[in-house]
């Protein structure tokens, strides 16, 4: 007989709170004397009054909740303390919305950062007074916190669903839909079906491993086949474990025309997890050579409703990704992968003409805007950013600002991880296209001013660019804050010039990885890491000559395939001549030694270069799993697992992805060799370690850190680094690692999926940073082009 499973509800019926008492940016260094306390092993039982320590001034205070159980008192960058007392061990759900994260009996969970409240966490509770420690940025109110308990085993929950549109007189056999899976037990599921049947047609989907006490939003097959009518259609999801039904829930479908606007899925490159976008068809139909617009949301917005923002227009297909998330990654970092990952999609699609593919955005997706349209020069034939800020460092939003002016030569190294946010050093990209810029003078949420700087700087090199403010405009004033007739006709006068018409480029970049080249000019290998590289070069054909300027570009490549076979070139670059014959050879490649510039060969794919670059988040780029290590002790295990799995539901939560979870035991090199590998622990209690790390140049045991010849031998530190993947031109490791327990959980309080946060190829710190900051940073950097710490900045 199967149990009953009450579902009751337990919330809160008094708390503490504590305001005013952290930093968390977009970098390295925060300030948290609670979390170091934490790592410590110091932190005491709150009580009213009391305060942290006699050099913070900051005491905790009683909060009760309203009538509805949400705590309507002001947090604001703070902590909430609660406590359940339970008269046994048990496992239940626990929610509190619009945390950034918590730490549950000392453990490290997941925050609801969006505070949509639809966040549950599988929690273990210990008889007895169990803690629930919840950090929050910014400023909340209203805030919901819940038990659930007696819950079913393993279940589902469908109101964070990602889900297609049944798109008539399309195939829609294999449609692909996400929903989450909680396993809310102490073993692993790894036996999990996913049924879903629309209109008789049923599909099952064998599931990833769900790790113990976990969360994973899963991917399924939908067969809606049989739909032929528009209109809202239901899905029946039956989750099996073995041949047993453990949970069922029921999903609405949307069947549409294909001239309406409508959602499609996809799976993405990045983790392999079910994405989508949102589609505006062009109004006589899909026909090849059309144009394409790629539409970038703003905070909060769904991608879908950015595609509704506009009418469909007869010469185009709109487009809009997601971001990951409505709030996502500001279109940085993984946002923009997103990004271009749709892009491709689209174009694979619809068929566009290459040269009418254009790019805007609003309030963030204004942001986007300027970022993608700045690292993607020579894309795009005209750019539209609408209500936008420039740049992180401006601007900032939810996670704050990118700092400025830093003072220190050790901050500036780790700042310098951000750099390619920074759309004002790469505004001379923006002449490879038409630039319109659209703003409201009344907009009180991203202020005009922006755009008036934007139009400034623009004057004084943009030779085709155009500015308007909507008299009156606030931050959204209707559809035309976005779908603006002027705008789309300045898009349908403009078309993206050929390499072959195009004989001077102006190119900058932070990150070859992310951005090396404008149209026949490559940037594929810097002499500084991440600082700003730039070529200014114009052609001569008739002359036969190529001459400009170049700055922190140690490899630079020329596409010759506009010139004629035996031409002697002649080469000016940075006051010194050379000539070269061209060949057989579609690049010339000039390598620069000595100040000097000679043609050699292309560079070795598996240096630094276009294909990686470092920093240590770019592992985590393709198709990332964590590996925990079990070769430790006890706590040094439960760390391990449990930071992997925090890690696991922040990019989960933050952006809508899903990570693959495996110990150090069942680690396979061949098994995973298309993979981003994360590994959790160092070489004394990661089984992985000796096969992944042992040619690594920092290696981490109990008791030290080394780098080279530099031993950093305490019990204390905790690290960030990543090192190419030896088996792999293009894939990397990163490494979340520490000597003691307390470096170890001096990283629990990670910023690293925050969109656009400088972490530079290493990093070393006590477990004293949240409250020594720069001074706790023993060591930072980017190591040298061949990835050795001998060149290394």
């Amino acid at each position: 007989m199967s149990p009953a499973y009450a579902q009751d509800s337990t919330t809160f019926t008094s708390g503490l709170y504590l305001e005013n008492i952290h930093r968390y940016g977009r970098e390295v260094i925060f300030t948290d004397p609670v979390a170091f306390q934490l790592a410590e092993g110091t932190f005491q039982k709150p009580e009213e009054g009391q305060g942290i320590s006699a050099d913070v001034d900051a005491v905790w205070k009683t909060i009760q909740p309203a009538e509805d159980g949400k705590f309507k008192g002001r947090i604001r960058s703070g902590y909430l303390y609660l406590t359940y007392d339970s008269d046994k061990k048990q496992n239940a759900l626990l929610k509190v919305s619009g945390s950034s994260m918590m730490y549950v009996n000392g453990v490290p969970r997941a925050g609801d950062i969006y505070g949509d409240g639809w966040l549950y966490l599988p929690i273990a509770l210990e008889k007895g007074e169990n803690e629930i420690l919840a950090r929050f940025n910014g400023l909340w109110s209203g805030i919901a916190a819940e038990l659930l308990l007696d819950q079913k085993p393993v279940l589902l929950k469908v109101a964070d669903a990602t889900l297609p549109d049944i798109v008539l007189g399309e195939d829609n056999s294999a449609l692909m839909g996400a929903v989450v899976v909680i396993n809310n037990t102490s073993k692993p599921i790894s036996n999990a079906t996913m049924q879903a049947i629309v209109d008789e047609k049923t599909v099952s989907t064998a599931l990833p491993t769900i790790p113990p006490m976990s969360i994973r939003k899963v991917g399924f097959e939908i067969n809606a086949g049989n739909i032929s009518e528009t209109g809202e259609h239901t899905c029946s999801l039956n989750l099996f474990l073995g041949n047993k039904v453990v949970d069922n829930r029921t999903i609405s479908l949307d069947a549409r025309e294909g001239t309406e606007h409508y959602k499609q899925t996809f799976i993405s490159e990045i983790d392999g997890s079910v994405q989508y976008y949102g589609v505006a068809p062009q109004t006589d139909g899909e026909s090849p050579g059309s144009a394409l617009f790629l539409s970038v949301h703003g905070a909060g917005v769904e991608a879908i409703g950015q595609a509704r923002a506009y009418q469909q227009k007869d010469w185009g297909t709109l487009v809009a990704p997601t971001n990951r998330r409505p709030r996502g990654f500001n279109w940085e970092d993984w946002g923009r992968i997103d990004a271009m990952e749709v892009l491709d999609l689209a174009v694979e699609k619809f068929k566009p003409d290459p040269s009418r593919i254009y790019l805007t955005g609003h309030s963030m997706g204004g942001h986007g805007t300027w970022y993608l349209g700045a690292t993607f020069a020579g894309k795009w034939a005209a750019i539209a950013p609408c209500a936008g800020y420039p740049t992180l460092m401006g601007y900032g939003s939810a996670d704050g600002k990118i700092p400025e002016n830093p003072e220190s030569e050790l901050e500036k190294t780790l700042l310098r991880a951000s750099n390619p946010s920074n759309t004002i050093e790469l505004a001379k990209n923006y002449a490879s296209g038409g630039v319109y810029i659209h703003h409201g003078d009344n907009d009180r949420v991203v202020s005009v001013n922006y755009a008036r700087q934007m139009r400034g700087i623009l004057a004084a090199f943009h030779p085709d660019f155009s500015y308007y403010e909507y008299p009156g405009g606030s931050h959204w004033f209707g559809s035309e804050s976005v779908d603006w007739p002027p705008l789309f006709d300045y898009f349908k006068w403009h078309e993206r010039s050929p390499d072959s018409l195009t004989h001077s480029i102006d190119f900058a970049t932070a990150n070859t990885a992310v951005s090396s080249n404008n149209k026949w000019l490559h940037i594929l290998q810097q002499e500084q890491s991440l600082a700003y590289s730039r070529a200014n070069l114009q052609r001569d054909m008739e002359g036969l000559k190529i001459s400009g300027q170049t700055e922190n570009i140690a490899v630079l490549g020329i596409d010759t395939g506009d010139f004629q076979l035996g031409d002697s070139i002649s080469l000016d670059l940075d006051g010194k001549e050379l000539v070269w014959i061209k060949d057989q050879t579609p690049t010339l490649y000039l390598h620069k030694s000595n100040e000097a510039w000679t043609p050699g060969q292309k560079p070795d794919p598996s240096a630094k270069g276009i294909h990686r670059n470092g920093t240590f988040k770019e592992p985590f780029n393709h198709r990332m799993i964590f590996v925990y290590g079990t070769a430790g002790n006890k706590a040094e295990n439960e760390w391990a697992y449990n930071k992997a799995r925090f890690d696991a539901e922040s990019w989960y939560y933050r952006g809508n992805g899903a990570v693959d979870l495996i110990s150090d035991r069942e680690f396979d090199l061949e098994e995973y060799a298309d993979r981003g590998i994360i590994i959790y622990g160092n070489s004394d209690t990661n089984r992985a370690w000796k096969t992944l790390l042992s040619e690594s140049p920092i290696q981490v045991s109990r008791n030290e850190i080394s780098m080279g010849e530099e031993v950093f031998p305490q019990d204390n530190l905790g690290t960030y680094f990543m090192v190419p993947r030896s088996d792999n031109d293009i894939l990397s490791i990163a490494v979340v690692s520490g000597t003691g327990l307390k470096g170890l959980h001096t990283a629990n309080a990670n910023q690293y999926f925050a969109g656009g946060s400088g972490f530079p190829d290493f990093v070393i710190f006590s477990s004293e940073l949240p409250v020594k900051g720069i001074d706790a940073i023993k060591a930072a950097g980017f190591y040298g082009n061949d990835w050795s710490l001998h060149g290394r900045e």
